[in-house]
Order: structure tokens, then C-alpha cells, then sequence
């Protein structure tokens, strides 16, 4: 029982990417945030998380990532919050293979933190349900739900109410251009549409998948703006989130390859696979 105890931590558990398929902006919250619709789908893309057990009832990282001071970072804040929610008195060390962009809109932060209280619930033996996991991770962000629920959904709210919903599993190329998007600078530009009219999911999927974002985010980035560009040539260009990541969707995988292989010399680009239930989703069995 032991070992079988011992493998479990020296498992590698993946954060795997989201995007964003539609983004509307709806209206501006008493409390400044903004309510919204959106679809969130996820890729083959991940980070991967190991978790080492640590002595001492400390919680740490390996290795920092750069620029993100370790007191800051959302996998030791998810570990944190674990630890007082429940009062666990272990300790663990965090090893990330850093491999999706960071300030790119693909959630990796956000998946991180997911990864981190759905693999440590399981490893410290807390019991957590996934609803009560869920309400926690909302507290470190609005995107961590949708990670640990694992499966592609239409959200309102603030991004966390949510609801099951399945998408076609396109292949996806995407465009990090070399330039970071404040969110924040983005929510509260006064050009940013905030009336959209409330759609159904009936709706998105007979194609209604604007981003509000998107005029505000390309006016303010020229590096986007370009993206859009150069992977338009090639098929529907789209923004994630606020981006600064760009992505657009192939039906084979032949034509994936083929617009990735040409935009490889100028661009940082990565080709994945939509997924509608995440690889973390599938390794524990959620659904």
C-alpha cells in the first residue's frame, strides 16, 4: 500500500489549456466585475504539475517560475487554501514543467491552481467534493472552475456558472505574438462593448461566437493585430479571452500541419487538439 501510495506523488498530472470559443460582455456588475457568456473548450496542450511530499507542513515550489514571486504563485495559494480549509498539516513540494504561455489567455495559471486542488484533495486524502473544490478555486480565479470541472462548458456569471456542453474536437493551431495583454487595462476601456444582448447555447452553436474583446484587444496590440492576420490566410482567425494568444480551427489534421508549418519561421505557434473532457479530467476519472 505504500508504494502504491509513494507513485502516486511521483505521478506527473497535467494543467491542460482552455480556449475561449465566444466572449460576450453583458452588462457591469455593482461590485466592478463584468457578467459575461462565454464557451470554454480545452486542448491537448498542458503543463505538467508532480507533487513531492514535505516535511515540515511547508508548501513550495521546486523551482520558481520566472518574474512570479513564489508567495504569488496560484499553485502555492491553491495548496494554501487546501491547507486551511481543511487543516491538513502535510507538506508538499511543486514541480511545474511550465509549457503553455504565460499571459497568453490559455488559462495556464488558472489550470495550474486546478490541477493543484483536485491532485492534492486526492493525494492528502481531504474528501473535498468537486462542487466544494470548485467554490474554493473561484476564490483564486474566475477561470479555475472550469479546470476543475473538466469538461467543455457554457459559462455565465462571471465566467462560473456552468453548464456541460459538447463541442466538435477540431484540431487547433495557435499564435502567442510576442506581446502580453492586461486584462484589466482591457475591462475597463471605455470602447469595450458591456450591452451585449444575452444569447443561448442553441445560438453559439448555430454560429454566434463573437469575442467583445476583440476590437479593443487588436486597437491596443499591433503584434495581435498581425497574428490575426498571418493566420487568417489559412483559416478563421480568433481571439481567446483577451487574448494575446490567436486561434483558428481545422477540420484534418493535414491542413493543421500545413498552416503551422508556415507560420513556424514568424511566429510562435503551437498545434493541438480540442478536447471536450481535459486530460486531467480523464486521468482521475471524473466523468
Amino acid at each position: 500500500m505504500e508504494k502504491i501510495r509513494e507513485a502516486a506523488w511521483l505521478e506527473k498530472w497535467p494543467a491542460p489549456a482552455k480556449l475561449n470559443l465566444m466572449l460576450r460582455i453583458t452588462g457591469r456588475r455593482e461590485d466592478g466585475y463584468h457578467s459575461l457568456q462565454t464557451v470554454f473548450q480545452f486542448l491537448d496542450l498542458a503543463d505538467w504539475l508532480t507533487f513531492h511530499p514535505f516535511d515540515g507542513n511547508v508548501v513550495c515550489l521546486k523551482k520558481p517560475l520566472e518574474g512570479v514571486p513564489e508567495a504569488t504563485d496560484l499553485t502555492i495559494r491553491a495548496a494554501q487554501l487546501l491547507k486551511k480549509e481543511s487543516g491538513c498539516q502535510q507538506g508538499v513540494k511543486i514541480e511545474i514543467e511550465k509549457n503553455l504561455p504565460m499571459g497568453g489567455g490559455l488559462g495556464g495559471g488558472s489550470s495550474d491552481a486546478a490541477t493543484t486542488l483536485l491532485v492534492l484533495n486526492k493525494l492528502w486524502g481531504l474528501g473535498f467534493s468537486i462542487k466544494k473544490l470548485m467554490e474554493m478555486g473561484l476564490q483564486l480565479g474566475a477561470d479555475v472552475p472550469v479546470f476543475i470541472y473538466g469538461f467543455s462548458s457554457w459559462a455565465e456569471g462571471i465566467g462560473e456558472k456552468l453548464k456541460k456542453i459538447t463541442i466538435p474536437e477540431q484540431w487547433v493551431v495557435v499564435i502567442k505574438p510576442g506581446c502580453h495583454v492586461n486584462t484589466g487595462e482591457i475591462f475597463s476601456h471605455q470602447d469595450l462593448t458591456r450591452d451585449s444582448k444575452i444569447i443561448t447555447i442553441a445560438d453559439f452553436l448555430a454560429g454566434q461566437q463573437k469575442n467583445d474583446c476583440l476590437s479593443v484587444v487588436r486597437k491596443l496590440n499591433q503584434p495581435i493585430e498581425q497574428a490575426l492576420s498571418a493566420l487568417s490566410e489559412f483559416s478563421k482567425a480568433r481571439l481567446t479571452g483577451t487574448g494575446a494568444c490567436v486561434f483558428a480551427q481545422f477540420d484534418s489534421y493535414e491542413s493543421a500541419c500545413k498552416a503551422r508549418d508556415a507560420l513556424k519561421p514568424d511566429w510562435q505557434v503551437y498545434l493541438s487538439k480540442g478536447m471536450n473532457e481535459s486530460l486531467l479530467s480523464k486521468k482521475l476519472n471524473l466523468f
